[in-house]
């Protein structure tokens, strides 16, 4: 069955490819399925943004659509950068610049006090417009500098099993990461 992806990140798509390709869904990119638009975060809570994104694909196609909203929350922060970690930084940072803010801002912190989850809903809609939302997180804590080559976002700072997330194979990550972790409570609820 195919289903459309509300984003057109490609780091996104790989890993909710791999993970939903094994159970027969067919994944497309909201720009492979011809929908150009940019659906505004306006929600307060990774849920709500997460359904905010589903149902605006979801009314233009009619078809089946998966959305995620994800990000970093760090305890000491009071769980910032929280729903606003891609725009943390300023609207045109770079990962390494979010990185660097997050960095600066714990600096002088100790280990114990940098712990820290990466969150992720998400949203699905199936072909009759019933949703289904679905919360998994990774814990872990955020390291003192950058690590690694490989993920995107937060991952060289974000530790968990004494590794950065960028240390770790995309096939380490997708094992314990929090999509990984939304993803496989949501095949679940697809099996049954």
């Amino acid at each position: 069955m195919k289903v459309i992806l509300a984003s057109n990140n490609k780091h996104k798509l790989e890993e909710i490819k791999k993970i939903l390709s094994p159970l027969g869904y067919e994944l497309i990119s909201q720009s492979e399925a011809g929908i150009s638009i940019d659906v505004e975060e306006t929600g307060t809570t990774f849920e709500e943004n997460a359904a905010l994104k589903a149902r605006a694909i979801y009314k233009i196609a009619g078809e089946p659509v998966i959305s995620d909203d994800s990000g970093l929350e760090v305890d000491f922060l009071g769980g910032a950068p929280g729903v606003f970690s891609h725009r943390y930084a300023g609207e045109n940072a770079t990962d390494a610049d979010r990185c660097q803010k997050l960095l600066k801002e714990l600096d002088g912190v100790s280990e114990d006090k940098r712990t820290a989850r990466f969150v992720c809903v998400i949203c699905y809609i199936d072909k009759d417009g019933k949703e289904c939302l679905v919360r998994g997180t990774c814990e872990g804590h955020i390291g003192y500098e950058p690590l690694g080559e490989n993920g995107f976002g937060y991952d060289p700072v974000f530790m968990y099993d004494g590794k950065s997330f960028a240390q770790l194979t995309g096939e380490e990550k997708n094992s314990v990461s929090h999509r990984s972790d939304a993803l496989k409570k949501f095949s679940e609820i697809l099996k049954k």
